[in-house]
């Protein structure tokens, strides 16, 4: 049977200088699942505008299933706007409240989550109290649960992103909110130290931990791996971090080890650094030959 992973949270429009794109990491994720073939699915909320409907018919070209995608009709559907300036850290300034701020407990969703084989959710969807409080009642009955910690100031707080790791079974963050984080609890500096810290103090069976094009470092019961990063040609890094979790957790679910997860993880990351947007189609095939190209490149130099 195919595995089932469900996304949680926003879903939106980046609106960059010249054009918008749909995003949301929730949504990036599930569209990337869909790539390699598994059964995505996405809880969402988007309103009842032009920009809502774009949305829905986006999701049905990337056969994201629509059904939980919840139509609401007194908020409009979100926006954030982007700021590219800097190609390898893109910012955003993400209207609120909008219709993903409101996303219902309603029925049949405590059931798509409880038969998941991952239930995936960040902190910005916790900005808001009703799709907070949807959210906890989720993750009360969710098998494995993935925290894409994904930190977006001002939207978060100490106590909420704690309650969401105390919760996951996977959590994945990049550097500098793995800094911050260390921080919280006067943990050491050091990358390694205070990965150790900090899934010790949640009880994560594994943390991840992204190093831009430095590649990225996992934890796990194992014990510590990295991998380098794959050097590629950036056109834009929106939604890299998101094809590395998705990457990340398909590689899991085929029980493939820690190293060969983190590598085709990082270069599915790559992959998508080197397309415009955050969503472009890509194979298992696809990212096979840029791992394929690196370990030539390595070699050449060697």
């Amino acid at each position: 049977m195919t595995p089932t992973i469900t996304c949680f949270g926003e879903i939106l429009w980046d609106v960059l200088p010249t054009s918008k794109q749909p995003g949301g990491a929730p949504m990036n994720v599930a569209a990337d699942l869909r790539n390699f073939g598994l059964n995505a699915k996405l809880i969402s909320r988007v309103g009842s505008d032009d920009l809502g409907r774009e949305l829905l018919d986006f999701l049905a070209q990337k056969e994201i299933p629509l059904n939980l995608v919840q139509v609401g009709q007194s908020h409009l559907t979100g926006v954030a706007k982007a700021n590219i300036s800097d190609s390898n850290e893109v910012t955003y300034k993400i209207v609120q409240p909008v219709a993903w701020d409101y996303i219902q407990l309603e029925p049949g969703l405590l059931d798509v989550v409880r038969q998941s084989d991952f239930f995936v959710y960040g902190s910005l969807a916790a900005r808001s109290p009703q799709t907070h409080e949807t959210l906890l009642a989720l993750l009360a009955v969710a098998p494995r649960k993935v925290f894409d910690v994904n930190l977006r100031a001002p939207h978060y707080d100490q106590e909420t992103v704690e309650e969401l790791l105390h919760q996951a079974d996977i959590a994945k963050l990049n550097e500098h909110e793995l800094v911050e984080l260390a921080a919280w609890y006067g943990h050491e500096h050091d990358l390694h130290q205070a990965m150790r810290q900090l899934r010790e103090r949640y009880g994560l069976d594994k943390l991840c931990v992204t190093l831009g094009g430095d590649g990225a470092v996992l934890l796990d019961e194992t014990g510590m791996h990295s991998q380098i990063g794959f050097p590629v040609e950036v056109a834009d890094t929106i939604g890299s971090g998101d094809a590395f979790l998705a990457a990340f957790l398909y590689k899991t679910l085929q029980r493939a080890t820690p190293q060969k997860t983190l590598e085709f993880a990082c270069a599915t990351g790559a992959y998508v650094a080197t397309q415009r947007g955050a969503t472009p189609t890509f194979s298992e095939e696809t990212i096979t030959q840029q791992v394929g190209r690196s370990a030539v490149i390595e070699a050449r130099l060697s």
